[in-house]
């Protein structure tokens, strides 16, 4: 019935206001049911229903507007995308050395099986089953490795933490896209044992060089040794030998004497005693008399 026609109708004022409430609520009726009928899914989500009759119905729906029995149905939505979540953990080695861990996990439910998810875990998954199954994994994947391969063998760890990790969350309907360590340290106990073994280390490496050290110390004084006893040697032999070589000694003796008085302040005369000239004077005449004696 159209306004226009309600008041044409020759109601009286009453009349006119009760039918144009009956209009109003059946219009307002309408569009509740019209708005109880329908549900949206926003991107990156998907929904499924659940009947007060029948429970939980497997069929997916994707993104978009979709129908639904009012009052006795009701969507259930879940989030796909990805979800990072930091977990960290205490746990010991296979050297018994504990070890301080902290994962990021980056996970999503399996959009095919969002119903069982619903059916045995709820919306809030999550908060469930991570923790528990990330401390249980970290447990199991640490203890196999000491703590220096803990260290050197990190994306190797990391690795197996993500394999075993991905297997265990398969059983709970949530897909695991990646895993990464993101911080690895120890108790202090072993902190102060590796800066002890560092400082250890250091001291031998040093001990080591100064041994080196002494020894090539060594070989250089017995080569300077041996050095000197070969110049002594060739030097005896020079002055048996050759009485020129003596002679060119005391010359080069007597100019050094000469240079050295000849910078000083006070000026002297000295004879060829005291500048060395007559230094193999009497060497040339035992030599004479040595060679004649010989003769």
């Amino acid at each position: 019935i159209k306004l226009a026609q309600i008041f044409s109708l020759g109601m009286n004022y009453k009349q006119q206001l009760a039918a144009l409430g009956s209009v109003v609520g059946t219009g307002l009726t309408i569009v509740s049911l019209w708005k109880a009928g329908i549900y949206y899914v926003e991107p990156g989500h998907r929904a499924f229903k659940f009947n007060k009759i029948s429970g939980v119905q497997e069929s997916i729906v994707r993104e978009g507007w979709h129908m639904k029995l009012p009052y006795f149905e009701r969507p259930i939505i879940y989030d796909v995308r990805t979800h990072p979540k930091q977990i960290k953990s205490i746990t010991g080695s296979k050297d018994l050395q504990m070890v301080n861990i902290s994962l990021r996990v980056l996970f999503r439910p399996d959009s095919t099986q969002l119903f069982q998810l619903y059916r045995f875990l709820g919306t809030d998954y999550d908060g469930r089953v991570l923790p528990s199954i990330v401390n249980e994994v970290l447990k199991s994947v640490v203890a196999r490795y000491n703590a220096a391969q803990l260290l050197t063998q990190r994306e190797q760890v990391s690795q197996k933490i993500r394999d075993s990790l991905a297997e265990r969350l398969r059983d709970f309907y949530i897909v695991l896209d990646d895993v990464s360590i993101t911080d690895l340290h120890f108790g202090p106990e072993f902190t102060k044992a590796i800066e002890e073994k560092q400082i250890a280390q250091q001291q031998a490496e040093r001990g080591k060089y100064l041994v080196e050290q002494a020894i090539q110390d060594k070989r250089s004084t017995i080569i300077k040794a041996q050095g000197e006893a070969k110049a002594a040697t060739l030097l005896g032999e020079a002055l048996t030998t050759s009485p020129a070589f003596l002679e060119l000694r005391r010359i080069e003796a007597s100019r050094e004497i000469a240079t050295i008085m000849s910078r000083s302040r006070n000026r002297v005369f000295l004879e060829a005693d005291t500048l060395l000239m007559n230094l193999t004077s009497g060497l040339n005449g035992n030599l004479e008399r040595k060679t004649a004696g010989d003769q």
